[in-house]
């Protein structure tokens, strides 16, 4: 691999960025594995899905299984990757995720779950871990001046990483796709029902069919009729897409790790200080080790609030398509088509780009902690307003609360990604900035946690929403239409159900005429769950606290000389603190006001920073004047007051 660290004479520290967003954009595809997840129900069938075909819980499910093994990953190898460098961390995860993008493409050829949920699942969230902190902090190294921005840029990547699979991948399936052979209209055969499944009797076979009605095929990327479909005759192309994008994954991870390189030791950023190194730094606070961190109900309480904020957002993002489809399609068909839903993704990934770069920049003004609290509160009327705007378009037909709720589940992801963003930095605001690394991959375990129960808590949700749905139309189904049409009798319905046979759009058609369609409602109770989960992250995050001062670290009020800085009329003093362990340099200006004779002095931010105020004792000719330290979040323990007589000179006036 060759050396990690540049040559003396490299000073083109930007064009590391290029290695380090790319990595990220690579490992950052998984945000629109909802695209996928759609597909993959349908692998069999093509048009519609078969008995045989995965569920979307099932096709759903390598998202959480791609991010809990990031943040498993992300823990147990931090060391590792610390020990062995970017170039070699990177270059595994070239291995890792290309591979399990290969091996998952061969599961969904051979239609093995095991081998899906391994290669894409487990394989390739060992890469995203392997490849996830290198390139920031090899970037930040090179950009020590512009640290938020290195930050902010390559995590950027990682959440533009869908914007480039989506559109990539649909353009892959639709080269690779072959269509399925057309029986014709489902009136023109007698269909009937084989061990659950829609068969018909084909040349004195029979071959399992499936029905696509207009429904189904307005969720479908390419115009085809209506009809009865051969199952197992055509192809998604979905295996071939996943193997040949796994291949360029591999490629561009491979190429960034071998031109990401660490500056030399001799390098230098123009116009900015160069700190000298000591043997025994002296020690700092807060500057706190992971093991430390892990002890405090600090970090837990984050933890929980990143748990809650991801669980909705990945959730959100595991089903985006489909339940585009499901809820609009059918209120509103000449807008939600397939192409819509898939812009819906794009839409949802631009969203969670720039909510990583505007609350990051956001955050740099009023504060880490300011930030949350907007972004946890904001989130609990945003996911309960979410059903109702669904109702108000299936009752008045308008597509304006469509864009409300698209811009809804937008400022949703956004948010998210903004905790994504932000944590490394709040974390450094609470334990200090050296152990940060480890520190943020133990918080990545509440994430990992997140990605395997938000889809699955979302989709049970639904799937329990569906079924008492099914259960209610059953009940308005006359039992002779129904023996009719399936050629069973109403009480085999479960087995129907189970087989995908029977549907909640093929029930609609048996219901009496002006029966609501159910299927914009199914994910009425999930967004209300999420909206309660927000409110746990709102309650979490207001009982973060800054961390206690240790003993060792609280600072005493120290001996100050005071210097009249030479004018006129001058008032403004200037003062500097004589030295000592905890030296620092303070300013001091007058107090405005036309006889004023009190100053206030105000410490120049440092490590160390303390505010103190000095007063004027009162008195006619009064020249003493007396300090003592503000209390504040740094404030100290043992307050102590001291008091400093002014001394006559010749030459100066020293307070």
């Amino acid at each position: 691999m060759g050396s990690d660290v540049a040559t003396e004479g490299f000073k083109a520290r930007w064009l590391m960025a290029v290695p380090a967003v790319a990595a990220h954009m690579c490992i950052g595809s998984p945000w629109a594995w909802s695209v996928m997840a759609d597909v993959l129900t349908r692998d069999f069938g093509v048009v519609a899905s078969s008995a045989n075909d995965w569920t979307l819980s099932q096709t759903a499910l390598p998202l959480s299984i791609v991010f809990l093994f990031q943040g498993l990953s992300a823990s147990v190898l931090g060391k590792w990757q610390a020990k062995v460098g970017p170039r070699a961390s990177i270059a595994a995860a070239a291995c890792s995720f290309g591979g399990g993008m290969l091996l998952g493409a061969a599961g969904v050829h051979f239609h093995s779950l095991p081998l899906l949920y391994g290669g894409y699942g487990v394989l390739s969230g060992i890469g995203i871990g392997l490849a996830y902190t290198p390139p920031i902090a090899a970037l930040m190294q090179w950009l020590p001046d512009k640290k938020g921005i290195a930050s902010g840029l390559t995590i950027a990547g990682f959440g533009s990483g869908a914007l480039i699979f989506t559109p990539v991948i649909q353009a892959l399936m639709k080269t690779f796709a072959q269509t399925p052979t057309y029986l014709g209209p489902a009136s023109d055969f007698a269909t009937k029902i084989v061990d659950g499944r829609l068969c018909v009797e084909l040349n004195g076979a029979t071959v399992e069919v499936v029905e696509a009605g207009a429904k189904e095929i307005a969720k479908l990327p390419y115009a085809l009729s209506e009809g009865l479909y051969v199952v197992g005759s055509g192809s998604t192309g979905a295996a071939e897409s996943i193997a040949v994008l796994g291949a360029v994954y591999f490629t561009v991870l491979m190429s960034a790790a071998l031109t990401i390189k660490l500056p030399h030791s001799s390098f230098t950023v123009p116009g900015m200080p160069v700190v000298p190194k000591t043997s025994t730094p002296a020690p700092t606070w807060p500057d706190v080790n992971v093991d430390q961190a892990v002890k405090t109900p600090q970090l837990h309480l984050l933890g929980l609030t990143f748990f809650c904020m991801s669980m909705g957002g990945i959730g959100l993002m595991s089903v985006a398509k489909p339940m585009m489809s499901e809820v609009y399609s059918g209120l509103l068909p000449q807008v939600v088509t397939a192409a819509f839903a898939s812009q819906y993704v794009l839409a949802l990934s631009a969203a969670n780009l720039s909510g990583r770069l505007v609350w990051s920049a956001l955050s740099d003004m009023i504060g880490r902690r300011a930030v949350f609290i907007l972004l946890t509160s904001c989130s609990i009327p945003m996911y309960c307003l979410l059903p109702t705007l669904v109702g108000q378009v299936a009752s008045s037909g308008s597509p304006v609360p469509l864009y409300g709720f698209i811009g809804c589940t937008g400022l949703a992801l956004s948010f998210m990604g903004a905790c994504f963003a932000l944590l490394p930095a709040y974390e450094a605001d609470l334990y200090g900035a050296k152990n940060v690394g480890a520190i943020h991959g133990k918080l990545l375990l509440y994430m990992s946690g997140a990605a395997l129960a938000g889809p699955l808590v979302l989709l049970n949700l639904r799937s329990r929403s569906e079924q008492a749905a099914m259960t209610e139309l059953l009940e308005k189904v006359n039992p002779q239409s129904f023996l009719d049409t399936f050629g069973v009798s109403i009480d085999h319905a479960s087995t129907l159900i189970a087989s995908k046979t029977l549907t909640i759009n093929k029930l609609l058609v048996l219901c009496p005429p002006g029966t609501v369609d159910p299927s914009p409602y199914l994910y009425d109770s999930t967004m209300y769950a999420m909206g309660g989960l927000m409110t746990v992250a709102t309650l979490a995050h207001g009982l973060v606290r800054p961390l206690p001062v240790p003993k060792e670290f609280q600072v005493k009020a120290e001996a100050v000389k005071f210097e009249e800085i030479p004018g006129p009329q001058a008032k403004a003093v200037k003062a500097e603190e004589i030295p000592g362990p905890q030296a620092k340099t303070v300013k001091a200006g007058e107090i405005p006001g036309p006889q004023a004779k009190a100053v206030k002095v105000e410490e120049i931010p440092g490590p160390q920073a303390k505010a103190v105020k000095v007063e004027e004792i009162p008195g006619p000719q009064a020249k003493t004047v007396k300090a003592g330290e503000i209390p504040g979040p740094k404030g100290v323990e043992e307050k102590e007051s001291v008091e400093y007589r002014e001394i006559d000179t010749e030459n100066e006036k020293k307070k």
